[in-house]
């Protein structure tokens, strides 16, 4: 599946079909399943896989805590929050986070003047990030930097920022027998910054340009 033959050419974009997506995902379902897992797609296109990742996910928190929409909208957005992508192009990129915003949206029947929908805006304006994967660096050559988003139970979330190059560079560090081997996890992945716990309310004011203020 392609969009034109230049387009392959020159970056050797293809797209999956949805019965490989589903075959693939079928072989590690259960983390599909799993509201935190989080998945990170390469070359992540207009979200093939993402998408679909998103919907299992969704489905989960239906199961969970489908009777609690206070519990349904934070799960529901932490599902969101722990699903990654990298594209290398520019249409492709603003298309994926398009779609699976919709995704969201729909599931919760809610529109742009829903905290919820704004607040995931926002996350998805940072996880799902114009660059290039092999490179590790943004559109502007900057290094990616992803955000690890975790619920604190209450409506409030936690944000920690990591560089790409050094989580990717884990499986030396920890090889059997590398000079690294000894250190702990604490000493290898040290956040870029750090934030206060935040509410919805305040991520969705970020989507317009208020974001949350760092920790030292």
């Amino acid at each position: 599946m392609i969009k034109s033959k230049k387009r392959v050419a020159d970056h050797g974009e293809v797209f999956t079909p949805p019965w490989m997506v589903e075959a693939m995902l079928d072989l590690v379902k259960g983390e599909t399943e799993r509201i935190d897992s989080r998945f990170l797609e390469p070359a992540c296109g207009s979200g093939n896989f993402l998408i679909r990742v998103v919907q299992r996910k969704l489905a989960a928190v239906e199961l969970k805590f489908g009777r609690s929409d206070f519990e349904k909208r934070h799960y529901g957005l932490l599902a969101l929050m722990c699903t990654y992508g990298i594209e290398l192009l520019a249409d492709n990129i603003v298309e994926c986070r398009a779609n699976i915003l919709e995704i969201l949206a729909d599931y919760f029947n809610i529109d742009e003047s829903d905290d919820l929908y704004r607040a995931a805006s926002y996350v998805l304006s940072q996880n799902l990030v114009h660059g290039d994967a092999l490179t590790m660096r943004t559109h502007r050559g900057q290094p990616i930097t992803f955000a690890e988003w975790g619920y604190l139970g209450k409506g409030k979330f936690q944000r920690r920022d990591f560089r790409l190059d050094v989580l990717t560079g884990s499986s030396a560090f920890s090889a059997e027998g590398s000079l690294f081997a000894h250190l702990g996890k604490h000493e290898i992945f040290t956040p870029t910054k750090s934030y206060p716990p935040t509410t919805m309310t305040q991520l969705a004011a970020a989507s317009h340009g208020a974001a949350p203020k760092e920790t030292a």
